[in-house]
């Protein structure tokens, strides 16, 4: 008589564990074809800047709050898996850091810089630093634009924004 192997039988289907992060948006909204190594460009140009223009004038005049803002609903949709409902804190710690830096030492592009390239990395999106850094120094308010749209992208992708 040949031997039968039975499959064991799951009653229920596997849960995550409390280590895992479950949820979040479509962070390639726009469907961008992505590269050999698995990344995509931008969804809008660094010089796409006025298709959001409220964004854009803030970002020529208070920079500070925009980073801050970025930088707040970024931290919200990595530890909450869901867009910031107050649409990020424009008085952050983020947002007096770079206050602060600005005014200051005029150097408030470097926590621009970093902030996209964690951007970069949570959207898979082709670059590298030095190209961060050019432009986070070179065209803020654009940067600071483009960085917030992409945000955005994911956001509206929850249905409720």
């Amino acid at each position: 008589m040949a031997y039968q192997h039975q499959q064991p039988y799951v009653s229920q289907q596997p849960m995550g564990n409390m280590g895992m992060k479950i949820g979040g948006g479509n962070r390639n909204a726009l469907g961008k074809p992505l590269n050999s190594n698995g990344q995509r460009e931008w969804s809008h140009g660094l010089c796409d800047c006025f298709g959001d223009f409220g964004t854009c004038c803030c970002s020529c005049w208070c920079p500070c709050v925009v980073h801050g803002k970025n930088k707040q609903r970024m931290r919200h949709l990595e530890n909450q898996g869901s867009p910031d409902p107050d649409g990020g804190s424009c008085c952050s710690g983020s947002c007096w850091a770079h206050c602060l830096l600005t005014s200051f030492f005029g150097v408030g592009c470097i926590l621009q810089c970093l902030n996209r390239g964690e951007v970069r990395g949570r959207y898979g999106i082709e670059g590298g630093g030095c190209g961060d850094c050019c432009a986070s120094c070179w065209c803020g308010p654009c940067d600071l634009t483009q960085v917030s749209r992409e945000i955005e992208l994911e956001e509206k992708s929850f249905g409720k924004y």
